[in-house]
């Protein structure tokens, strides 16, 4: 299985470095990650045990699996597809993106950003069951007692209701 970690445009060297953690990729290959993609953005990880390609850094890990991280791409979409966990930043953009793909995501907020709505978000959408929410911190133990089964379907995109809210705040019948 794939699990794949993003920040967006950002910077969050908290999460990249803690996904890449030997930590964190004993607890994902223990619930079945044999792959882990990581779009770091332009934050520092360490690459000594990389192997630049490119654009691309990759490491096979110890006891199977391989670890392959890239900077960015024109657009995630197919990321998001292919994978079988998503593990982002709390940026509303990529959140809508994967919830209406119905793909299993923790949000990890960025709390270096301006007035920290990313945790706002992050906190809304957990307690509606549809994210599980972490820390860097508390990442790891988040991934270790993850069960995608308990997360809650995001409602299908409806434009008829922005329509009835335009009519409402108008003043339409």
């Amino acid at each position: 299985m794939l699990a794949f970690v993003t920040v967006g445009s950002t910077r969050f060297d908290g999460l990249v470095q803690q996904a890449l953690s030997d930590n964190a990729l004993d607890h994902l290959r223990s619930k079945g990650y044999t792959q882990l993609v990581v779009q770091c953005g332009n934050s520092d990880f360490d690459t000594s045990r990389f192997t630049r390609t490119g654009d691309t850094w990759t490491r096979r890990q110890e006891g199977g699996g391989i670890v392959e991280v890239w900077r960015f791409k024109p657009t995630l979409q197919e990321e998001y597809q292919r994978a079988d966990l998503v593990i982002s930043h709390a940026g509303s953009g990529t959140i809508l993106d994967v919830l209406r793909l119905q793909k299993p995501l923790i949000v990890v907020p960025n709390s270096s950003l301006m007035d920290d709505h990313q945790q706002e978000l992050a906190t809304s959408l957990a307690d509606l069951g549809h994210v599980e929410a972490a820390t860097v911190q508390n990442l790891v133990p988040v991934i270790e007692k993850f069960n995608r089964s308990k997360l809650v379907p995001f409602p299908a995109f409806d434009g008829s209701r922005f329509r009835e809210i335009l009519d409402e705040e108008m003043g339409y019948p």
